[in-house]
């Protein structure tokens, strides 16, 4: 059934009380106890989490007779917790993965491959199963993300006359208009230091990041079509001045802070933005609204998914009982209460459909994004560091600041992500 609710829950007493339902409609027996089954789940992008775990955790108790401990994990320590773990072999039976972080921890032999579990991923969102893959296994499980689309002031484009834009020109007429009649707003800003709202404008024009072939990485970014993309994208600030000059340095929660000032009338964010911005500027509540990053000619633009895998450690002493408690997180009711509660997207696409058909013009955009346009970063283990090295950000900055051409900046940029990509191979 699709959601009913014209917004998702704005705040975290909302969100736990789903949470809490969710315990009640899983609650079971105590059952007798047994094996244990240690689970690491990430802590910092959804509310309080532990009575969904709890009853969860009671439910699988009843059903196998195993117990389970779920520690949870900030964001922030992860990866190093991580990394500690597997030099240490201390690693849990099941957690919660990053997306980008799932090629190097399989990379290092840490996660089982469960492609032969899964079977088909069909009936995944494909830039999640990509995401999870190497070297022609399966390593994370989708279980849930978010995805950038435009969100833009609904406001200012019915007060001018602007339509919903379909394409690449036709955004960048729909940023002149608004430039040209609100002097007090940025109609689209380029942020320096936000290298996944300049992803679409590689991907959408048929470039790469980098490839793999033969069993070397090359790069896209110096390639006739990437650097038309860029080209269009950084010329909304330098050519058609939709931009401002501090949005070179700005990250994107400086574009969400922009935009809760009033300051911006359309940017590229995430499917969690939108709740963001009405919690700390309610006037702007009905006045927003998104659609999926046009083609350069229709269609959309691909953009990146960010989220989480579930991942089955080598080193679990019950691969089955684990992989069991894997199929409990992903089931069809878990994944929809899971989804309600923390405003995030499933990574089924059976489980996505009700969000894409959804009525809400704040979720049903961004879930076609995902649906139908969202794609993950090249997967290995490397790019970690390509991302540590901020080489996207700073071939951007490059280019804004005009310290370099598109050409001589994208030259550069992949010349880095090559050696990169390609360290000890």
């Amino acid at each position: 059934m699709a959601p009913t609710r014209t917004r998702r829950p704005r705040a975290a007493v909302a969100a736990g009380a789903a949470l809490t339902l969710l315990a009640a409609a899983c609650g079971g027996g105590s059952g007798d106890g047994g094996a244990m089954l240690d689970v690491w789940i990430m802590q910092g992008t959804h509310p309080d989490a532990t009575a969904y775990f709890d009853g969860i955790g009671e439910r699988f108790r009843e059903q196998t007779g195993a117990d389970v401990d779920v520690e949870f994990v900030p964001w922030a320590d992860a990866h190093d917790k991580f990394t500690t773990a597997i030099a240490g072999n201390t690693m849990p039976d099941v957690a919660e993965v990053g997306t980008t972080w799932t090629p190097e921890f399989a990379e290092a032999g840490a996660l089982a491959d469960l492609s032969g579990r899964v079977g088909s991923t069909d009936a995944y969102v494909p830039g999640l199963v990509d995401a999870g893959a190497l070297d022609g296994g399966l390593y994370g499980v989708p279980w849930y993300a978010g995805v950038r689309s435009v969100v833009y002031r609904t406001d200012v484009f019915d007060d001018l006359g602007i339509e919903q834009p379909t394409t690449w020109e036709e955004m960048r007429e729909a940023a002149v208009a608004v430039s040209g009649e609100r002097a007090d707003m940025t109609a689209f800003p380029v942020p320096g230091d936000a290298a996944y709202q300049a992803l679409p404008f590689v991907w959408g024009n048929g470039a790469d990041v980098a490839s793999s072939s033969g069993g070397r990485w090359e790069s896209g970014l110096d390639s006739a079509a990437a650097r038309e993309g860029l080209s269009f994208y950084t010329g909304l600030a330098l050519r058609d001045g939709v931009s401002s000059a501090g949005a070179g340095t700005w990250k994107e929660t400086d574009l969400q802070d922009a935009f809760i000032s009033g300051d911006v009338a359309m940017m590229i964010a995430g499917s969690w933005t939108p709740e963001a911005i009405v919690e700390a500027a309610p006037d702007l509540d009905g006045d927003i609204g998104a659609f999926p990053v046009p083609g350069p000619d229709g269609g959309y633009s691909p953009s990146f998914l960010g989220g989480s895998h579930l991942a089955v450690s080598n080193a679990a002493d019950d691969p089955d009982l684990a992989w069991s408690y894997v199929e409990t997180l992903t089931a069809d009711d878990n994944a929809r209460r899971w989804s309600e509660a923390t405003t995030y997207f499933p990574g089924k696409q059976e489980q996505l459909e009700p969000y894409t058909a959804s009525e809400d013009p704040l979720v049903q955009p961004f879930a076609e994004q995902m649906s139908e346009a969202g794609r993950g970063l090249p997967a290995t283990a490397n790019f970690g560091k390509v991302q540590g090295d901020m080489v996207l950000e700073a071939m951007l900055q490059d280019i804004l600041n005009e310290e370099a051409t598109v050409d001589e900046a994208t030259a550069r940029a992949a010349g880095e992500v090559e050696s990169i990509l390609n360290e000890g191979s």
